[in-house]
């Protein structure tokens, strides 16, 4: 079938962006949600992702008022899809691009960005944003130290949300012939759902714009409480949603509700989606589907729902479209034990941590007075590091003097985090001589856990 869409001829690549279709949704929502539920496909803008929209805008805007000069080199940290977004242009307008990302992001996505061209540097997730070591720091000390350099910095940049509000928003009334009652957008950047509503709501002020939220993440508590908690924040698998900081893309006056969806739900209904609807798209859809399920009671006959497919499935072939990869997270449903199991027996307790401020001579007493081989290390809050009776010998043996010493000096790499319904096979592999233990995140009850080879070994005896 011909459309105008497929018949348009453009003059460069940059012209095939926007005009992304919407599509009704028939199997996964049929049941469940009362309304009628439209997914708006961003995969296909020449990127395969919506972030196509603002990369442009935000070149096009530096370009006008002489931030970006001509032969200049394009900096930014991203998680792939802003970066792709970019690179295209740059080949298009002539620019360099050096890109920062973190090391959770698929191996697809830094595979991609550099099959344009673009230098890739990755960075440890595990960070606060102020870190030199994170993405966002080594992103803006390379814009120092580069001649002719401009950031593009999607997060605080404007015209971001800007160029939603000027194409995604009214493509989506237009589309819907103003019938739009709900628009569900996972919130990473926020320029997605803040410019999309934005427009949206100057339209109809009663439509409701509901984002996706992460555990790990700091959004949904800061909407509802106005607190920023950092013991919200820990490392989580979902891409592209989610932040550990505030961007200024996010206003939260025009979000009407979060919902935070686990890591899990999100891998599984990204390979529903595939399944069942027919349609390849990437890990933020699947959060926004799980969450739009989570909200049914939200929506009623008559209603009109538009999803965000933000990106194309590609991105994901290593991880959520990976069977061994679900398995090793524990995300693949399967019988037997599963960390609940363990939590419920009482062979895990609450977890117990250090600061990394503490003494060694502190971490030996609290490991000795609980009989603890392991221990995690936080920092204002958040899991930063681990500690073991193995790397604590091997430090006092070389040098007793340390007992003085601040933890984080001898602290090794934070344990992973699982969900809770991952399977104890799975637990058993996580743990090595190098990773002496899982920490187990029960999202719903807000509780995490510590389980050791000890707690598995007597599971399974």
């Amino acid at each position: 079938m011909t459309s105008p869409r497929s018949l348009r001829v453009c003059e460069t690549i940059l012209d095939a962006i926007g005009g992304t279709p919407l599509v009704r949704l028939n199997r996964i929502p049929k049941g469940v949600i009362a309304a009628d539920v439209y997914a708006k496909i961003e995969t296909f803008n020449p990127g395969n992702s919506i972030k196509d929209r603002m990369a442009v805008k935000m070149i096009e805007d530096a370009e006008r008022d002489g931030r970006l000069k001509p032969g200049g080199t394009i900096i930014e940290g991203t998680s792939g899809n802003t970066g792709m977004g970019l690179a295209i242009a740059a080949v298009v307008k002539g620019y360099k691009c050096i890109f920062t990302t973190t090391d959770k992001q698929s191996k697809e996505k830094v595979d991609a960005l550099r099959a344009f061209g673009a230098e890739v540097i990755v960075c440890p997730t595990d960070v606060d944003p102020e870190d030199p070591r994170s993405y966002y720091s080594v992103s803006s000390r390379l814009e120092r130290e580069t001649p002719n350099a401009w950031k593009a910095n999607q997060y605080d940049n404007l015209s971001n949300s800007q160029a939603h509000y000027e194409s995604t928003g009214p493509e989506i009334w237009e589309q819907t012939a103003g019938r739009i009652t709900h628009l569900v957008v996972g919130v990473g950047t926020g320029g997605t759902i803040c410019g999309v509503a934005r427009y949206l709501k100057e339209k109809n002020p009663a439509v409701q714009a509901l984002g996706i939220d992460t555990y790990g993440s700091v959004f949904k508590k800061y909407k509802e409480t106005g607190v920023f908690d950092k013991n919200e924040i820990y490392p989580y698998v979902t891409e592209g949603i989610g932040e550990d900081f505030l961007p200024q893309n996010v206003d939260f006056s025009l979000i009407d509700h979060f919902e935070k969806v686990t890591d899990k739900d999100a891998a599984v209904m990204t390979r529903r989606i595939a399944r069942e609807e027919g349609i390849f798209a990437g890990n933020s859809a699947g959060s926004a589907m799980a969450g739009l399920l989570q909200m049914r009671d939200m929506f009623k006959q008559g209603d009109v729902v538009v999803v965000i497919f933000h990106d194309h499935g590609t991105r994901y072939l290593g991880k959520m479209f990976n069977d061994d990869w679900m398995r090793e997270k524990g995300y693949l449903e399967k019988t037997g034990l599963v960390a609940r199991d363990l939590v419920a027996q009482r062979r895990s307790t609450p977890l117990v941590t250090l600061d990394s401020a503490d003494t060694v001579t502190r971490a030996i007493q609290v490991m000795t007075e609980r009989d603890y081989s392991q221990i995690p290390v936080t920092r204002d809050g958040r899991i930063v590091g681990s500690i073991n009776e193995t790397r604590l010998y091997a430090a006092l043996v070389r040098n007793p003097r340390l007992k003085s010493d601040a933890v984080e000096e001898i602290m090794e790499p934070p344990f992973p985090f699982v969900d809770i319904s991952t399977g104890v096979d799975a637990l058993a592999s996580m743990i090595t001589p190098e990773n002496s233990a899982v920490l187990v995140r029960d999202f719903k009850s807000d509780e995490t856990y510590i389980i050791t080879r000890t707690d598995v070994i007597r599971a399974i005896a």
